[in-house]
């Protein structure tokens, strides 16, 4: 018999339970409540050490949620890209399949508030109507079956959705996105690594934000799932107070190395109403993202995107590593701040007389503007 279902029945659910466990007021939780839906795990409640402290600013509610002076309900305008409720089709050949409106806990960042929580929005009723949009259009080679998050269903109803897509003769690659590991890793079990292994190519992204997340439950969640062969992703948000600093995302990118997953996403916290006081600049991004190339394994280092307002998609970020480019030489940065050139291919160039010509630049050792960080 699995646990998983008995762990989540002891999940603080209402306004009064989270603010008995945290000493907080409870008509400011409850109105908080009425606004988006509040459910903390017991398993994540206990690696909470102390009030406001990185994973208490992901999940527990807050009075600055109600505020609407910033912010935008669908910030993605995802609404706008949806065909069938279930289905969000932005890009040119893969979409977003919601099938399940549940989630272990509720991160108070979600990009989705509108609609996550709420069943008359992500119904059961509407996966029949994703499937049948999927079969109609040929130019779908790539679906991410997300939510709310999919691994809150049953294996068996879960199974019956992948089953459903890999019948689809265009498909070929399935995706998941879930936060279970993080939230309820007793719900990953050999029975269910078992299931989706049927189903390859299969890829599971997952949703780590601060190192204190990768605990020996969810290395053993994240263990089986990669066990049975399934590549493993990590989408992280930029969130003031959890992990906009240097360091501490350094080490969460170490760490889910150390577990089998690939750091794939940094997310710019969504434009979404209600969560001013969890975003940063983006400029502490491009910072962090110095911080990291050159400073840990390239394999730790993953792309820094804001999806953007509107419906425009992911854009990456960069820090400005090409300081000048010209048909002589390309000027960068590396990590450390110390300036090289690259010359340029001269085949098919213009030529260019003596006076043009630029000097090579030579490099500047021992200009740093990103120190190593402990």
């Amino acid at each position: 018999m699995d646990e998983w279902p008995q762990i989540l029945r002891g999940s603080l659910r209402t306004p009064d339970e989270i603010a008995a466990h945290f000493g907080l007021n409870k008509d400011e939780i409850r109105k908080v409540a009425r606004a988006f839906k509040t459910q903390i795990t017991p398993y994540y409640a206990g690696l909470i050490k102390h009030k406001g402290d990185p994973l208490y600013r992901q999940v527990v509610p807050d009075a600055a949620e109600l505020e609407r002076n910033t912010g935008l309900a669908d910030p993605l305008n995802e609404d706008e890209d949806s065909p069938v409720p279930s289905v969000i089709h932005r890009y040119p050949d893969r979409l977003l399949f919601l099938v399940s409106h549940c989630c272990a806990s509720y991160c108070r960042f979600c990009t989705r508030k509108r609609k996550v929580g709420d069943p008359s929005k992500i119904h059961p009723r509407y996966i029949e109507d994703g499937l049948d949009y999927i079969r109609s259009h040929p130019e779908i080679r790539d679906v991410i079956v997300s939510g709310g998050d999919p691994l809150m269903l049953s294996d068996a109803r879960l199974e019956y959705i992948l089953k459903e897509l890999r019948a689809v003769p265009h498909l070929e690659i399935l995706r998941i996105g879930t936060r279970v590991p993080c939230f309820l890793p007793q719900r990953v079990t050999p029975k269910l690594a078992a299931m989706l292994k049927i189903y390859h190519p299969l890829y599971v992204n997952v949703h780590f934000n601060h190192p204190d997340e990768i605990t020996p439950e969810a290395a053993k969640a994240l263990g089986l799932l990669a066990d049975a062969g399934i590549p493993l992703g990590n989408q992280t948000v930029l969130l003031k107070g959890v992990n906009d600093d240097p360091a501490v995302m350094r080490r969460l990118m170490q760490k889910l190395l150390f577990v089998r997953v690939r750091p794939y996403y940094i997310y710019q916290a969504d434009y979404v109403q209600g969560t001013d006081h969890l975003r940063t600049t983006v400029e502490k991004g491009l910072e962090i993202m110095d911080a990291l190339r050159g400073w840990t394994s390239g394999l730790a280092v993953p792309y820094y995107v804001i999806d953007a307002p509107g419906g425009g998609g992911k854009i990456p970020v960069l820090p400005k590593y090409v300081q000048t480019i010209n048909d002589e030489q390309v000027v960068m940065r590396n990590y450390a701040g110390e300036i090289y050139a690259y010359p340029q291919t001269q085949s098919g160039q213009k030529k260019r007389s003596r006076k043009e010509k630029q000097p090579f630049v030579t490099p500047c050792y021992g200009v740093t503007n990103a120190p190593p960080i402990g």
